[in-house]
């Protein structure tokens, strides 16, 4: 049960911003078009991505050495810095939504969904190196905990935001809502920075 508490707060705390493709999940909520295909395709996409990150890792951790195993660790805590470093920036938050309610055809709105997820970067970066990395070293009965607990925040939050669009539309561009956010997902991540750590300076 705790690594599926677990995993459900990494995930959040990863995905919980204002990017391309979250400001493009809320517009397709505002002009009410095919919102249960949009967010369903970025939901499932994060599931696939998270347990392939978790399995890629708990393969290829079978062959690792101990010099490898720091390298990853210390990849992971360099990706957790620049990921802290990027909150504590983002307090300036100036969204701008688009209002064009043009309608869009299926195919059309499936393939920007689909590109504004696997054609963002952070999307790998996120799912496939950290959340599979993380991971590396727990029981594959506590990874699949984590994978569902990660899958389950991304349901929730796309979910959420797509049908809830309209009120997360009005609070996006409040400095003070995000401040609050940020100083959680800066804690949070703070914490496991300094767990990595800790596990690295151990094999040391």
């Amino acid at each position: 049960m705790e690594y599926l508490l677990l995993g459900f707060l990494t995930g959040l705390s990863l995905i919980f911003a204002i990017g391309a493709q979250n400001i493009f999940v809320i517009e397709q909520g505002l002009k009410k078009q095919l919102v249960f295909l949009v967010c369903f395709v970025c939901s499932i996409s994060d599931l696939l991505l998270i347990f392939f990150g978790i399995f890629l890792f708990h393969f290829f951790h079978q062959y690792y050495n101990l010099i490898i195993e720091i390298i990853l660790n210390l990849l992971l805590v360099i990706f957790l810095i620049h990921f802290v470093y990027s909150k504590i920036k983002s307090y300036k938050v100036n969204i701008n939504f688009n209002k064009n309610f043009k309608k869009n055809t299926k195919l059309e709105i499936l393939f920007k969904t689909l590109g504004f997820t696997y054609l963002n970067a952070h999307v790998y970066s996120d799912t496939v190196f950290f959340l599979g990395n993380f991971s590396k070293n727990f029981l594959l009965n506590e990874k699949i905990f984590f994978g569902v607990g990660a899958s389950f925040a991304s349901f929730l939050f796309f979910y959420g935001l797509g049908y809830l669009s309209t009120y997360f539309s009005k609070y996006a561009n409040d400095k003070k809502i995000w401040k609050y956010i940020n100083l959680f997902i800066i804690s949070f991540m703070s914490i496991l920075t300094l767990y990595i750590l800790k596990e690295t300076i151990i094999l040391l």
